[in-house]
């Protein structure tokens, strides 16, 4: 595949996570795909199945998440990329309750493409701005 081919399953990628179209993660994606984040470290994703459920629970976190890319590199099987992640955090975060309020985060990462799909995501965030804007750092506890 090209430069534009690839940068354009990375668009794909985005407008089936922005309309919760897990199903068209089927054509994007390999089987056997890997998310590395380490604003996530706990959160494993090895295979496509997994991703689609790591969206889910996102998605019921955040009803209203948004992801928009405003730049894009490409070169090789490589698309690196810089953006804004928002959501309204509407449900649970794991043991953290919802609190209401909206966070909007810059993200970055690069995509590795393999076969005409993407095979890896490496994604990076702010973890203390993001939880900060949720009113949730420094912790409710003070820990």
């Amino acid at each position: 595949m090209g430069i534009e081919a690839n940068k354009d399953l990375v668009r794909r990628f985005g407008e089936a996570i922005n309309s919760a179209n897990w199903d068209a993660l089927d054509d994007v994606l390999t089987e056997d795909f890997k998310r590395h984040c380490q604003a996530t470290p706990d959160v494993k994703v090895e295979s496509l199945e997994e991703f689609k459920a790591l969206q889910q629970s996102f998605l019921e976190t955040f009803p209203d998440q948004r992801v928009t890319v405003d730049t894009m590199i490409a070169e090789g099987d490589k698309v690196g990329f810089m953006g804004t992640y928002s959501g309204t955090q509407m449900g649970p975060m794991g043991d953290i309750p919802a609190t209401g309020k909206k966070g909007e985060v810059r993200i970055a990462g690069f995509f590795r493409i393999e076969g005409g799909r993407i095979a890896e995501l490496s994604i990076e965030w702010d973890n203390v701005a993001f939880l900060s804007q949720l009113g949730l750092f420094p912790s409710p506890t003070g820990e």
